[in-house]
């Protein structure tokens, strides 16, 4: 008789998860940040991303097996959160990792050791699954475990775990867990989530596959497991689903509390939105905590994204007022135990959720006055029915739920169009699983084949500007070559280099490669792994591979980027001391003619402010502050307040750049050696490019010269052109718009004048239909104010029972389309806006207006004739 497995809570399974390894010779490491190493990710969304390096034989591990509890973050199955039993944003995968050490037969022994030793899962509730070729497998979980065959499955390739088209690669192993084992083992279906759940994959990398397809055996073999703390947490409490854990429900409980409702009692919907808060808020609490923050893109787009959809949730179950800092204290409790980072960041979660949610509430407010305008323009057209596109923009740009717009539509006699809502979520979900995040374990371009056989670059750039070196690797169009002629564009490794590789905002040095009659210009220089890439031409004789050559940089251009490199060090600086102390970089770019700096910021700028920072760096620049450049251990640089940029990546040792006084930032970038040299510091511009997240461009240095320079030609030009000094320029340009517009008022007005002289020759075309008249024309080279003007003209002298429609070809091959209807027209049923909108779709286009007058447009010139022909037959329809 099978029982149910010991309670465990979800603390005390992934401690035992972790000890078990431990104690099995596995290194304990911490969990990774959600923000990954890896730039080509956009979160970290599964445990062995952190060992990508090593997986791909980029990194010599320190260690041969580890264990991990790693947190995750995926969001390409948002819309299923709350709605199925095990699908979430955030959760944790617990891992055991073998990097060459041992391989499928222990792994296995291990995993079914824990499963039902250490977790106590009785063995007749379990089954497995292997790779459909994987003979070893099965023979292990047969013949060493004992597990019937007929709970052994062999499934296809969905058990065979890629990275991608090419790469290592290998089959997987899956433990089941079996709530219905009474049904009996007859044709088992692993697929059955109402009987199974899957909570243990053992992947066996074993194999790397080649452009071609073929799958040849690794030299090193290596263990990559997961098993997901939630679902391991489902079984062992018993509980319906991973959100009645005590992992996520005392989240749902506070939510629920918040809302004055009671979760048990409540409808399915109102559950769900309870598990959507509970999945959520953990995952925004983690993100905030590793420092990503809210905007509209990349991770803050993530957080601003699930935070939203947080605040949507809370308004659909009853929740008026601001809460979600309520909910994420329950969410840091349940966390600090095995993640004590989330209380020492609590402030800053709070904060910002704080003022994401009390924005997002004005959006929502928002949301609901296009709401009462799209209900009133259907109202004016006799129209019961919000279009799905309506619907779409409300909860896409808006964040305004379906749900709220059906009940308010409800309330007001009118529904919403489902099926075009859902057709209009399905291209976005398209769009969005177009750029879903994939880990990518390829082995990319010709370096990595190259890397065992060539020396890693010697970077002498901080005190040499030249370098005697050694031609390591030729690259043309990325294959590997031995040699390259003159006229050649090149991607060259050496063994030793001067020039600096882009990293960290600022852009790879200039300047040449020489030899003997060997000349390449070098044009950017990136750093590929630990080799230096120089990008260039070569402008004379042949170079080859074990090559000795000249390494030197363009020294002008390398002072230029480090005046303005120095200068982002002195603006964030200047930032937090006159605008606001948490000012963090958002991202810089560094290069030889200017500056930009990001950086997160709750409110606008003032002009007052802008200037205040401008001049107290140029104060500094003035003081000649002497740069300190140190390699420090991490720990003491940030003890001693160096500032670290935000999603940088840093080892054991850094490097600290220290204008005492000043600023003192982690930094790998060339920078001056005293401020004097930067000269004068100018901004060109501040501005929002996104919220929360402001932007100044900036020059510096001999930078500025150049700057000055277009401006002052500019100037000078407009002098010349208005014979006029330069200071009466602004009055002039004044006087000028000011002619303009009056020009422009002019125009309209003859056009007018010229389409209703016009018009009136169409009046001998004027046709009757009993008591009505009717007039659909074309008039040709007749802006849309013009036609309208035509249409309201011509119906007023037929008479109240002249219905009259016009349409134009305008420009770009666009349609404009006006009715014009009398008040016996409409009392016969027919009005403006509903017919125009119609005659307009042909033309690929629409529109609408009041019920005696109405304008369109249509995308489609071409097909106005029919589109009047069509007028014309439903005039005649609706007026017989």
């Amino acid at each position: 008789m099978s029982v149910n497995p010991q309670y465990l809570s979800g603390n005390e399974i992934r401690q035992k998860f972790l000890d078990f390894y431990a104690k099995r010779g596995h290194q304990l490491l911490p969990s990774a940040s959600l923000v990954p190493e890896d730039p080509t990710v956009l979160l970290t969304i599964a445990g062995m991303l952190p060992f990508k390096p090593i997986f791909l034989g980029q990194r010599t591990p320190e260690f041969n097996r580890a264990t991990t509890s790693q947190k995750c973050v995926r969001t390409n199955d948002i819309e299923n959160v709350g709605v199925t039993k095990r699908h979430h944003t955030f959760f944790e995968m617990l891992g055991n990792f073998s990097f060459g050490d041992y391989f499928k037969e222990q792994a296995i022994i291990w995993g079914w050791e824990l499963s039902t030793k250490i977790f106590n899962l009785p063995p007749e509730r379990l089954a497995v699954s292997v790779y459909y070729e994987d003979d070893e497998a099965y023979a292990i979980w047969r013949d060493k475990i004992g597990v019937p065959e007929a709970r052994i499955k062999r499934l296809d390739e969905d058990n065979f775990w890629a990275s991608g088209a090419t790469g290592p690669c290998g089959p997987c192993s899956e433990i089941f867990y079996d709530f219905h084992p009474e049904r009996g083992d007859n044709n088992i279906d692993l697929d059955d989530d109402t009987r199974f759940i899957e909570f243990y994959n053992l992947v066996f990398m074993q194999y790397n596959r080649d452009a071609d397809g073929n799958l040849t055996p690794l030299a090193n073999k290596n263990i990559d497991t997961g098993m997901g703390l939630e679902r391991m947490a489902q079984i062992l409490q018993q509980v319906p689903n991973n959100y009645e854990t005590d992992l996520i429900f005392p989240i749902i409980e506070k939510a629920a509390e918040i809302a004055g409702i009671n979760y048990s009692k409540s409808d399915e919907k109102t559950k769900t939105s309870l598990k959507v808060i509970g999945d959520h808020i953990r995952a925004v609490v983690h993100m905030i905590t590793d420092e990503i923050r809210a905007s509209n893109v990349g991770r803050g787009y993530v957080l601003r994204r699930l935070l939203r959809r947080v605040v949507r949730h809370g308004r659909l179950i009853g929740i008026a007022g601001e809460f979600t800092t309520q909910v994420a204290e329950t969410a840091i409790a349940l966390s600090e135990g095995a993640y004590p980072e989330v209380r020492v960041r609590e402030n800053a979660i709070k904060a910002e959720l704080q003022r994401e949610e009390s924005q997002f509430l004005k959006t929502l407010e928002r949301g609901e006055k296009l709401l009462e305008e799209v209900i009133t323009k259907l109202k004016h057209s006799s129209k019961t029915v919000i279009s799905g596109e309506d619907a779409f923009k409300l909860y896409d740009t808006y964040g305004f739920p379906l749900e709220l717009t059906q009940e308010i539509a409800a309330e007001q006699g009118l529904t919403v169009d489902g099926e075009g809502f859902d057709a209009e979520m399905k291209q976005q979900i398209e769009r969005a699983k177009a750029a879903h995040e994939t880990i990518d374990l390829t082995v990319q371009g010709a370096l990595d084949k190259l890397a065992e056989n060539i020396a890693v670059t010697e970077f002498v750039g901080y005190t040499e500007a030249t370098a005697t070196s050694i031609v390591e690797a030729i690259l043309v169009e990325g294959i590997s070559t031995e040699a390259a002629e003159a006229g050649t564009q090149v991607q060259i490794v050496l063994n030793k280099t001067p020039f600096y590789a882009e990293s960290g905002g600022q852009i790879g040095d200039r300047g040449y490669i020489s030899g003997d009659g060997i000349v390449v210009r070098i044009e950017d220089v990136k750093k590929e792994s630990d080799f230096f890439v120089h990008f260039g031409r070569i402008e004379r004789g042949t170079i080859r591979v074990g090559d000795s050559v000249t390494a030197q940089i363009d020294r002008a251009c390398r002072r230029r980027a480090q005046a303005n490199h120095t200068a982002t060090h002195l603006l964030q600086a200047a930032l937090k001391k006159i605008v606001d102390e948490s000012i963090s970089q958002a991202g810089s770019l560094v290069n030889f003619d200017r500056l930009r700096f990001d950086f997160n910021c709750p409110r606008n700028m003032t002009p007052e402010e802008v200037l205040a920072v401008e001049t107290q760096v140029n104060n500094w620049i003035a003081e000649a502050h002497a740069a300190k450049v140190e390699t420090l251990p991490l720990a003491e640089a940030k003890a001693r307040g160096a500032v670290a940029m935000f999603g940088e990546k840093y080892g054991e040792s850094v490097r600290v750049i220290d204008f005492m006084g000043v600023s003192m930032e982690l930094c790998g970038g060339t920078h001056v050696s005293n401020t004097a040299e930067i000269g004068v510091f100018k901004i060109i511009s501040e501005a929002g490019i996104s919220s929360g997240v402001r932007r100044i461009e900036a020059v510096s240095g001999p930078a500025i010269l150049d700057y000055l320079n277009v401006r002052d030609n500019v100037v000078k030009d407009l002098s010349e052109r208005f014979k006029i000094k330069p200071e009466e320029i602004p009055d002039r340009i004044t006087t000028l718009q000011t002619e303009l517009r009056n020009a422009q008022k002019e125009i309209e007005k003859i056009k007018g004048q010229m389409a209703i002289a016009k018009s009136d020759s169409l009046l001998e075309t004027v046709e009757s239909i009993g008591e009505y008249k009717y007039l659909v024309a074309k008039m040709e080279g007749v802006d849309a104010e013009s036609l309208k003007t035509a249409a309201e003209r011509l119906q007023q002298k037929i008479g109240n029972n002249a219905a009259v429609v016009l349409g134009s070809a305008i420009e770009d091959g666009k349609v404009s389309l006006v009715a014009a209807f009398g008040a016996d027209i409409n009392k016969k049923g027919v009005q403006a806006g509903k017919f125009i909108g119609a005659v307009a779709k042909m033309c690929g286009g629409g529109g609408g207006g009041r019920p005696n007058l109405a304008q369109a447009g249509g995308r489609d010139a071409s097909k106005l004739p029919e589109a009047l022909e069509k007028a014309k037959g439903d005039l005649k329809a609706s007026l017989g």
